[in-house]
Parts: C-alpha cells; structure tokens; sequence
C-alpha cells in the first residue's frame, strides 16, 4: 500500500472574511465547501482547493473568531509549499502579493512569504509528472495559477525520533536531509523536518492543526490495521461525508491523518457551485437554524472581482 502524498491541510485563522479574502480573492484558490467543524459545529470549516476541489490541492481553515495568533514550535507544521509553472509565475505573484502589502522572499526557484496571520506559505518551481490541480480565478492568468501542493516542513527537537515510523508504518521514503517523500501511482509531496526553534509551539490563528494524507478507498481499514500496529494511538474510522478519516499523531508529535480518496465534495453539491451555500452533512442538518445566527458572513472575493 502507498498513500498518494497530501490530501489536504488543516489551518486554524481567527478572521473567516479576511481568510476568504486572501485564500479565495489574493491566492486565487476556489471555496469548494463551506461548512462547519464536525468536532465543534458552531465554527466555520471553510476548504479552498482547485476547480474541482481535489485532493492534493485542499487548505482548509477552522474559525476560531478573534483567537490570537499562535507561534510554531516543536511537533508542528510551520510551512506550506504549492508548486507553480515557472520563473515567470513567481514573478507575477511577487508582483501580486507585492502589490497587497505582502513580504516576500525571492529565492533560486521559490517565492515564501506570510499569510494575514503569520502562517508560513512557498510557491516553488517543481519538475513533476502529476497532474496540475488548478483553480480559476478573473485576476491570474491559467499559467500562473498555483497547481497543488508540493510539500511541508515541520518542526522536531529529534528528527530520528519518527524515522522509522515514517519508514515503516507511513511508506514514506527518505530522502536528504531529513526529508521524507510519500509517493503513490499518481501523486507525490515531500514531508520535511527542521531544528525547533528555542520556545514552546503554541495553537492558534496562522497555525496548522493537522496534515492529511490520501489514501484509496479500498485500503483505509488496512492503513488504520497498520498504524495501530506501529504504535500509534489511532482513531476509530470517522465518516467525514465527504471522506472518511483516521487520526493518530506521529512520534515527533505532528498530527497526521489518513484520509479517503473519495467520495469526493460533489457527493452533495454540483461541481458548478461547489462553496457558495453553507453545506452541511446529515448529521448536522438539524442544527442549522441554530448555526446560521452565529456564523460569521463571509465575503465572495471572486464576485467582486468580477463586478470591478
């Protein structure tokens, strides 16, 4: 069995318009499902992805309304990497971002700068056969637009603590510097660690709360068999409509999932309007005379774009 690299990435942001605004409008992502958190449905759970809403391409956020900003330490993701077209593609989004009051750094083949709430983002240059998962958006040429995720750094205080966890249990494959690599017949992303800085890692707006991993439908029950057998303290499989999921973290304290390919975010809404109602799953649709009154509005990014 391989897991087919990311699935998708979990954010926690204390401000849903300003999130739908950066991540909808400046980053040109489509809002594929708008939603609420199936742990604590009174606060949004909002996912940006390509056109499609594939897997590989999913950032999603939970609200958290004015929660202050976190601060990453050991056991945590602190950067996000998407791949783009080509030099020029970073030159066009260091003029984008530019252009919004955003900080960037340009280097060799990458672009890394901070979303409104300090949560680390790259644009990389990246030589891959897998499929380009792009969004459409009125303001980025098709060239430009960003076309799925590459990979991730997290922070550890011992990098060799989760080596063979990652080896043996996950399938990942090393490679330099402590880099893993989870590749499947389709996909691929990168899962790398980096020496924790001096002070405590602290939850909050800007931070990542768990990465998920893809795995084929067929094989999820096998990959939770095999998780609990490498130690880790794993969840009973959970229906998330839209996917089905195992939680565990892994040895150097990240939290991980394992995620279903499928059955996919037009289960419950057509592809043409992925995102634009709030959707929720069955066992939620009683609640939502309850949930509409405290839910925050949010802005179309895209709506206005094109009205401008």
């Amino acid at each position: 069995m391989k897991l087919e690299g990311i699935h998708h990435i979990t954010c926690i942001t204390g401000d849903a318009p300003q999130n739908v605004r950066f991540y909808a409008g400046t980053l040109g992502l489509r809002m594929v499902k708008k939603s609420v958190n199936q742990d604590d449905p009174t606060v949004y759970h909002l996912f940006y992805a390509s056109d499609e809403g594939a897997a590989g391409s999913d950032i999603t956020f939970f609200e958290y309304p004015g929660v202050a900003r976190g601060r990453h330490g050991a056991g945590m993701i602190y950067r996000i990497r998407w791949r783009v077209a080509s030099d020029e593609s970073l030159d066009f989004w260091e003029r984008r971002l530019g252009s919004q009051g955003a900080s960037t750094q340009r280097s060799d083949g990458s672009l890394r700068f901070e979303d409104p709430e300090g949560l680390e983002l790259e644009f990389a240059v990246v030589e891959t056969t897998d499929e380009p998962l792009r969004a459409s958006h009125p303001e980025i040429p098709k060239e430009h637009a960003l076309l799925g995720f590459d990979g991730l750094r997290a922070y550890t205080d011992d990098p060799n603590r989760s080596a063979g966890f990652l080896r043996d249990t996950m399938g990942f494959t090393s490679a330099a510097d402590d880099e893993w690599i989870s590749r499947g017949e389709d996909r691929g992303s990168f899962y790398k660690y980096d020496a924790a800085p001096g002070r405590r890692g602290l939850a909050g707006a800007g931070t990542v709360h768990h990465v998920a991993w893809s795995s084929p439908m067929e094989d999820h029950e096998e990959w939770r068999n095999r998780v609990l057998a490498g130690g880790a303290d794993v969840t009973p499989i959970i229906d998330r409509f839209w996917f089905r999921s195992i939680y565990f973290r892994e040895p150097s304290g990240v939290l991980f999932e394992i995620a279903t390919l499928g059955p996919g975010f037009t289960v419950d809404e057509p592809l043409e309007t992925l995102g634009q109602a709030l959707v929720l799953p069955p066992d939620y649709e009683h609640l939502r005379a309850q949930l509409e009154p405290v839910l925050t509005p949010l802005p179309d990014p895209r709506a206005e774009s094109l009205a401008r």
